[in-house]
């Protein structure tokens, strides 16, 4: 054990400057450099020394609170020789839905990219995927995700949090679920508390979690299904098991995940699960009669089996309402869900999110038709809830394509989306507020003259608009990692996204004949909504590059206007 009372050299110091409030909590993740000597994080006021936390984990980052109650200017020194620290911040329980945390220290492998102009959701460190649990709470969005504090590779699974009032401007909120403490003592990627739903308490204020817990090699289940609750609606309580075991007989392979909740036509809680049989990926369908959700789930079925693709599970499947009452029986419902590993070998876009439209009656779905959720395919995980009477949903932007657990791969959350049934399919265009990013406009003649727009960074909005339905057209962005456009032609409507020297998958909506088309750009992705969103495309762009310009090519008299924005967020 080191002794904590020796000088420091001066050298290996250092110190992070903290201005709290009265009655602060701090958040910190240290663990030891040196196997056998402890690492220390001491805490000084101008008082001298008043506290310190410990570490002797040398594998993995280990998780201490600290509370502050007096205030004011502290300093946290650490001797960086035999203590490495992740992640700090602080924040005062009392109004930390209003205020957020305040990030004090990340490092170099889990700190975030600086990209002031950027509008999507980004976490505040670390690494993430799935949004969880995305829903209106107290009156405000939250939204929970797929964290991984400690680098920008996947690991054990977290779930971080972040809460707003428009869907677009988010406040980080501490972290929200953790593993057990098994899991987080080596980052060896064996489980973790991984994708679920949430639900306002049925007795007060507050929410109902529900996620599954993963633990490789664990026997007989590695994928269990979980609940915890959080009165304060920023930090959850225990945890317990509420579906220990997968259904029996149904020949289900170990995949038993991403509880979905919701209510139903019936009034009667309902649980979504993914899985995967001989026949293919299964959603399976689970409901309890407790008014709270909280135990008594029972097995009603399977509610989807999908046979194509060479679907390996599905996942984060959700079901909600489109067009009326959930208890009418002429309301269409939406189901969504993702396949994993799946391959359209037409196009060879992989890892495929469905959505079907049909009637649900509490026990079983009839589908009237579907579609592809996003020809772009990095929508990923997509998950909605009913926010009063609107559909709105979000997605993960990316796609396991183009990951694995050895590749930095920092990413965002899609634009929020609303889902209208219109003309016989399900639009998904961004939410109504999405027009308070636009900062000022950057062209309204030299784009529809087919003129080279620059942009002034990589936060774009653009919108043109033909002057008839399929006409074609070659919007040519110039960016300088790939080859980026938006076209339509004859085959219908894509996304031109080419690496030099790879043949990549073609990102094509077939047959799409679009008159409207309304294309975001950011720092790592394009956004392309055609028809008020009767096509989307999603795509994320490696790195951070920004777009440099655009210029639409196509056919005299064919774009009757266009407008560029510059964006903030």
């Amino acid at each position: 054990m080191n002794d904590i009372s020796a000088p420091v050299p001066a050298s290996s110091v250092r110190v992070l400057h903290a201005d709290l409030p009265v009655n602060s909590t701090l958040h910190l993740w240290l663990k030891a450099m040196v196997p056998g000597i402890q690492g220390t994080i001491s805490f000084i006021s101008r008082n001298g020394k008043f506290g310190e936390v410990l570490a002797t984990n040398a594998e993995e980052y280990e998780f201490r609170i600290y509370h502050v109650f007096g205030g004011g200017h502290i300093e946290l020194q650490f001797d960086s020789d035999v203590t490495a620290v992740s992640v700090a911040y602080w924040f005062t329980p009392s109004d930390v839905l209003e205020t957020g945390i305040t990030v004090l220290h990340t490092n170099p492998g889990n700190a975030p990219p600086n990209l002031p102009d950027s509008y999507h959701f980004r976490p505040p460190f670390g690494w993430m995927n799935d949004p969880n649990g995305f829903g209106r709470f107290g009156g405000r969005p939250h939204l929970f995700y797929q964290h991984y504090s400690h680098g920008l590779r996947w690991n054990t699974m977290h779930w971080g949090h972040a809460v707003s009032s428009d869907y677009l401007r988010w406040r980080h909120l501490p972290i929200f679920l953790f593993p057990s403490e098994d899991l987080n003592a080596r980052p060896d990627k064996r489980g973790g508390a991984f994708s679920g739903s949430a639900i306002p308490l049925a007795n007060g204020p507050g929410i109902r979690v529900f996620f599954t817990e993963q633990q490789k090699n664990r026997a007989p289940e590695q994928e269990i299904q979980m609940t915890a609750t959080s009165a304060d609606l920023f930090s959850a309580g225990q945890a317990e098991v509420i579906l220990a075991t997968r259904p029996a007989g149904e020949g289900l392979t170990p995949d038993f995940r991403d509880p979905y909740v919701f209510k139903g036509p019936d009034g009667l809680w309902k649980m979504l699960l993914g899985s995967q049989s001989d026949e293919g990926g299964i959603i399976l369908l689970y409901e309890t009669d407790d008014l709270t959700a909280a135990g008594g789930w029972r097995y009603i079925g399977k509610l989807l089996v999908e046979r194509r693709y060479a679907t390996t599970a599905i996942e984060c499947p959700c079901l909600l309402p489109l067009d009326g009452e959930p208890t009418n029986p002429a309301t269409r419902w939406g189901l969504l869900y993702g396949l994993m590993t799946s391959e359209d070998k037409a196009t060879g876009r992989k890892n495929l999110t469905m959505a079907d439209v049909g009637w649900f009656d509490g026990k079983t779905f009839v589908k009237e038709f579907e579609q592809e959720l996003d020809f772009g395919t990095d929508n990923y995980a997509f998950q909605a809830f009913m926010d009063g009477g609107t559909p709105i949903g979000i997605g993960w932007l990316a796609n396991w394509a183009d990951t694995g657990p050895a590749v930095d791969f920092p990413t965002a959350m899609t634009l929020p989306r609303t889902l209208v049934l219109s003309g016989g399919a399900l639009l998904t265009p961004p939410i109504g507020a999405a027009e308070s990013l636009r900062s000022h406009i950057l062209d309204r003649t030299r784009l529809a003259a087919g003129e080279v727009v620059t942009f002034v960074n990589g936060a774009v909005e653009m919108l043109f608009e033909l002057t008839a339905p399929g006409l074609a057209f070659d919007l040519q962005l110039d960016h300088p990692g790939v080859r980026l456009g938006v076209v339509a032609d004859e085959t219908g409507l894509w996304i031109r996204h080419e690496e030099e020297g790879k043949i990549g998958p073609r990102y094509v909506a077939l047959g799409a004949r679009p008159k409207r088309i309304r294309i975001f750009l950011d720092y790592g992705s394009i956004e392309v909504f055609a028809d008020h969103g009767r096509w989307a495309g999603t795509k994320r762009i490696d790195g951070f590059e920004p777009v440099r310009s655009a210029r639409l090519v196509s056919a005299p008299g064919t774009v009757e206007h266009a407008t560029v924005w510059a964006l903030r967020p």
